[in-house]
């Protein structure tokens, strides 16, 4: 008789920082999820994400930024909080 148990693969994460795993836990937490359940969701969302068309917009703005001269921003935050 043959019998087949399907199994999930494993991934074994070796040399994770304590500070990373804490901020993983606590992400969880947040999340209402166990540590396992939210490192399942974390790599599922970065699997499925297609960061193509991300990419390439943020490569035309670059582009089309890079011909302007900009502003001294903290120069404009100062003279608004000035004003107030």
């Amino acid at each position: 008789m043959w019998y087949h148990f399907d199994t999930m693969p494993a991934i074994h994460i070796r040399d994770l920082s304590q500070a990373t795993l804490e901020r993983l836990r606590a992400r969880a937490r947040r999340n209402g999820r166990s540590l396992q359940a939210e490192l399942k969701n974390i790599l599922e969302e970065a699997a499925n994400t297609d960061w193509s068309g991300t990419r390439a917009l943020a490569a035309k703005l670059r582009r089309s930024l890079a011909r302007r001269t900009h502003s001294d921003s903290a120069e404009l935050i100062a003279s608004d909080r000035r004003t107030r």
